[in-house]
């Protein structure tokens, strides 16, 4: 493994840990090309985190559009993330624009508006979560994957709701929501009360029907990952963390507001390891 690859590993497994396990059970031949997608991924999801105040979010996020359109200076070529990024989109022939409608859809992040709806949230995760599923899905095919999307889109949506379950504590006291506001207010919940941090049944109601929504998706995921043939299936693996992720939601449904458990990362490593076994086939 080269430097800047082993760079682009490290960044991977520090800021997404659950994707860097997932992306280890992936065939050795596609592993670096589909960690590149990741990391890109995960950098750009960290811009929120890096910033104060919206501006400098919108000038990184257009940093990457320039670098992804060809428009970037020799800056791109000393960022080992970018440089493995475009290595793939050229090696597997990719197109670029899903990548643009990410880091589109990313500036949702920089802002302290509500997630509207189901179907705005839906269309958030499908083009920040279900495209890397479905671009990992056309690496280990070596071209279109159109029989993946089902799976990508589900798996997305469904990684997406269980992430943000867990970090909606987090989020609510940064005065931030991901979760589908229209949900809450149908079961009496104002977005105050919820930046507030004020529990209520009505809240417990609105997050028990996110976390059923989260299940129909990855049980929908399954259903489509088992129709795959084997050889796509390993870019999925992400859906054994998925699993556990509704689980543990499930057993702290009582503290929507506390802050969520951190996972051992073996632990995740080896929820992966063993749905592999059981899907590689």
């Amino acid at each position: 493994m080269g430097e800047d690859s082993a760079l682009v590993v490290t960044l991977l497994r520090d800021l997404d840990g659950d994707r860097y396990a997932a992306s280890l059970v992936l065939p050795a031949g596609q592993r670096a090309a589909i960690q590149s997608i990741f990391a890109f991924s995960a950098e750009v999801a960290a811009i929120r985190e890096r910033v104060s105040e919206p501006a400098p979010g919108e000038i990184r996020l257009q940093w990457w559009v320039d670098a992804i359109e060809g428009k970037g200076h020799g800056a791109v070529a000393s960022n080992p993330v970018a440089g493995a990024l475009l290595e793939t989109l050229q090696q597997y022939a990719l197109p670029a624009g899903p990548l643009i409608r990410l880091l589109a859809a990313r500036r949702f992040d920089l802002y302290h508006d509500a997630m509207p709806d189901i179907g705005q949230f839906e269309g958030y995760a499908g083009e920040t979560v279900s495209v890397l599923y479905q671009y990992a899905a056309m690496i280990l095919a070596g071209g279109p994957a159109e029989a993946a999307a089902d799976a990508a889109g589900h798996l997305g949506v469904a990684q997406a709701l269980a992430g943000h379950l867990r970090a909606f504590g987090y989020n609510a006291a940064r005065g931030q929501l991901f979760l589908p506001l229209s949900i809450f207010t149908a079961h009496g919940v104002r977005e105050a009360d919820i930046h507030a941090g004020i529990a209520s049944a009505g809240l417990t109601a609105a997050l028990g029907q996110i976390t059923e929504l989260a299940r129909d998706h990855a049980a929908k995921a399954r259903t489509a990952i088992d129709k795959l043939d084997s050889d796509l299936k390993p870019a999925f693996a992400s859906l054994a963390l998925v699993d556990a992720d509704l689980r543990m939601i499930h057993s702290v449904a009582d503290a929507p507001f506390a802050a969520p458990r951190m996972p051992a990362p073996f632990g995740r490593l080896w929820a992966v390891i063993w749905w592999m076994l059981r899907h590689a086939r």
